[in-house]
């Protein structure tokens, strides 16, 4: 049986609806910009590969987790993966991929520069890269499975030094998407008014990270009782690209070379 973390946000948990809609909703997005030769970087469990892969002409996906990449490649011979931990792209030749995707990922890296420098890089002239991370602006307690989260205008800076072009966007949400957010931020508040030392931001993120998956997992899990339908009714479409990045839960970028 399969082990979710919160990190994953997994379609087969209820709990996790709103946290994976959220996440689809990228996917389907980025429906309209991509063409040709595609790069996922960070496929995790194939929404890419399932939402995308149909629209190009080829499709690669690279993870980090042996495990997953095989289980894919069983189940979408017609596509490419590969395991792989980056930056940098190194089994990626240059100018090749018409577009890249990669949801969820870059708050990951360490070096985030370089992990932006090898999209540019496998880009050809002219094609485009489509990325995601959440808002810090809406976080609501340190994630420290991430090295960093990012302000829009932290983001659009970092991203303009490597790219020729950026249009910055955020992933917000409807009035049923925000009420969620507001119950989960009030639940969140409850659970950290005991950490009166700010020990989430004073241990190292080694020390946090099981703490963190099983209060994290508790609180969906209440979200889920409390709410009921309001939890499980979500969709993607509840789900909106907005024109400004602040008013995303989201940071949503498309990047050109």
């Amino acid at each position: 049986m399969a082990t979710y973390t919160t990190e994953i946000a997994s379609d087969k948990l209820v709990s996790d609806n709103p946290i994976h809609q959220r996440l689809l909703k990228a996917y389907i997005a980025a429906k309209p910009l991509v063409s040709g030769e595609l790069l996922e970087i960070g496929c995790g469990e194939g929404r890419g590969v399932e939402v995308l892969s149909d629209l190009v002409r080829s499709y690669h996906g690279l993870d980090k987790i042996g495990e997953v990449i095989d289980k894919l490649q069983q189940e979408f011979p017609q596509a490419k993966f590969e395991q792989a931990v980056i930056p940098p792209l190194a089994t990626v030749p240059s100018d090749h991929y018409d577009t890249v995707v990669s949801f969820q990922v870059i708050e990951h890296i360490q070096d985030d520069r370089l992990f932006l420098e090898e999209i540019y890089r496998v880009l050809k002239p002219g094609g485009k890269a489509i990325i995601s991370t959440p808002n810090i602006r809406h976080t609501l307690s340190r994630n420290p499975w991430h090295i960093r989260e990012y302000t829009g205008t932290e983001l659009i800076q970092l991203c303009e030094r490597v790219f020729d072009k950026v249009d910055a966007k955020g992933i917000g949400g409807n009035d049923k998407v925000w009420s969620y957010h507001e119950a989960n931020r009030k639940s969140v508040n409850k659970i950290m008014r005991f950490d009166i030392f700010d020990l989430q931001h004073r241990l190292p993120a080694s020390v946090l990270r099981m703490p963190y998956e099983l209060l994290n997992r508790m609180n969906r899990n209440k979200l889920h009782k409390q709410g009921g339908n309001t939890v499980t009714d979500i969709t993607h479409e509840d789900y909106v690209v907005v024109d400004h990045p602040d008013k995303g839960l989201d940071l949503f970028y498309i990047l050109e070379k």
